[in-house]
């Protein structure tokens, strides 16, 4: 029973009792004194159909109000999985701009790291943090790529010492 039926029933209710059927037993009470067994039994009959329509709203009402919590809490649910993979995208791009801007940077010193922050590593962290998802492909293509990176690190020739100044 909702807060609005509490001002619609006629009989006045009683604290701990349910106060529809206090007021069922009042009105049968008053009806009762008034009326002999066969009147009393034709008012009951009539007043079914009245009764079961009541039922009907409130239990439609009880539905409808169930169903507007169950859409609150799914919206509820829905914006925080929202702000949650904004909040990753965001993560990523920074994440993604950094290394590019690292592997730009170190690119002129050394170019087999700037290799690493800008190939395959640099996707499968974007994939990982954008679609929330790894395979194990991408872990494999890091790997070949840093392995060809340090070999051909490995076999480049070192740098020229500097030429001393002309004076």
């Amino acid at each position: 029973m909702t807060t609005e039926d509490q001002g619609t029933l006629p009989a006045p209710q009683t604290p701990g009792q349910d106060p529809i059927i206090s007021a069922g037993l009042q009105i049968a009470a008053k009806w009762g004194a008034t009326l002999d067994a066969a009147q009393l039994e034709v008012a009951l009959k009539g007043l079914e159909p009245q009764l079961q329509r009541e039922h009907k709203e409130r239990m439609f009402r009880l539905k409808m109000q169930q169903e507007t919590a169950q859409q609150e809490v799914q919206a509820a649910r829905e914006r925080r999985e929202h702000k949650r993979y904004m909040a990753s995208l965001i993560a990523g791009s920074t994440v993604a701009v950094a290394m590019l801007g690292a592997g730009v940077f170190v690119a002129k010193d050394q170019w087999w790291l700037s290799i690493l922050l800008c190939g395959p590593s640099l996707l499968a962290l974007v994939k990982v943090f954008v679609l929330r998802r790894s395979d194990e492909y991408d872990m494999n293509a890091v790997s070949v790529a840093m392995r060809r990176t340090m070999n051909a690190a490995g076999q480049a020739q070192p740098p020229q010492p500097p030429a001393p100044p002309v004076v």
